[in-house]
């Protein structure tokens, strides 16, 4: 897929009354136990609805034909949650098929936001079935998680509004799980900045995916589960990967939790496990930057109850 600069603008412009611009806070990385490594964290957490899948949402909804029976969208949690509040904000009915991995604190979203919600089997792969399924019988429109164009469009105005707020970043990590959002901003920065796909040792899809050349199916678990573990990444993702991903790095649940631990202890931010992916790769040596290099970390998703820390 190319997606064109001018294509990522368009769409920025024409999310942009409907989405946050979320901040950016430069810390020491000395606060993580990394001494001359500037950090810049971008907050996508503080989005509505908790994560960056709103972006993409709101440019579904905005730029397609919405039918009578309204939208449909099957999610690990994130993805739910934005096409629900995007939908509610713009007065059309909606239809979440959720894993029953998903997290209460995601479901409670959903619900919160007026969907009509659908728990439908243990995993991602179960619920699109079953979204596949309503589709067909109600003639809904489709919403897909990660491999759409204009979902893809939408999660790239992240890099578009992160390179206005900081254009001196190195190297950029970003969390993986389908795709859709290293695939987006890879489109938007095509080779400017370092960026390296973060994902758990559990649910390596696209590290499988650029093994083989093609999406595969991968193993689909890990604390994660709910955001960062489909069975495979989008097709239209890959060949932007392919092009601008300088490298993707594993990380082992027990660095996501440490990095949560530690964003709650250093900064005070609550982040679910996928939001900490990226901090993970550093805190476990995974990618580690040269003296003085800057590096970007996307904080993607924040919904967690923060009780747990």
């Amino acid at each position: 897929m190319n997606m064109l600069p001018a294509q990522i603008r368009d769409a920025e412009r024409l999310i942009r009354p409907h989405i946050r611009r979320t901040p950016v806070i430069e810390v020491d990385g000395a606060d993580f136990g990394l001494p001359g490594v500037p950090l810049v964290l971008k907050l996508e957490l503080l989005q509505h609805a908790g994560s960056f899948k709103t972006r993409g949402a709101f440019l579904n909804v905005l730029s397609r034909h919405i039918p009578a029976a309204g939208v449909a969208a099957a999610s690990g949690g994130n993805h739910g949650a934005a096409v629900a509040y995007a939908a509610g904000k713009l007065g059309v009915p909606a239809t979440i098929f959720v894993p029953s991995v998903a997290s209460p604190a995601k479901i409670d979203r959903i619900r919160g936001y007026g969907a009509n919600l659908v728990i439908a089997g243990d995993r991602y792969a179960d619920s699109l079935a079953a979204a596949d399924a309503w589709i067909a019988q109600s003639g809904a429109l489709s919403i897909y998680a990660y491999d759409q164009e204009e979902t893809l469009l939408g999660q790239a105005t992240l890099g578009l509004e992160l390179e206005r707020q900081d254009a001196w970043i190195d190297t950029l990590l970003v969390a993986v799980g389908g795709g859709g959002l290293i695939g987006g901003i890879a489109a938007w920065y095509r080779g400017r900045v370092k960026i390296v796909g973060v994902e758990p040792e559990k649910a390596p899809t696209l590290t499988a995916a650029l093994k083989a050349g093609h999406p595969v199916d991968a193993e689909a678990g890990g604390l994660a589960a709910d955001s960062l573990a489909p069975k495979r990444v989008g097709e239209m993702m890959l060949p932007l990967a392919q092009a601008f991903v300088d490298r993707v790095v594993l990380v082992p649940d027990e660095a996501i939790q440490h990095a949560q631990q530690a964003l709650w202890d250093a900064l005070r931010i609550a982040s679910e496990p996928g939001g900490a992916a990226a901090l993970s790769a550093l805190l476990a040596r995974k990618y580690q930057p040269q003296p003085g290099e800057r590096v970007g970390l996307l904080v993607c998703g924040g919904n967690t109850p923060a009780v747990q820390y």
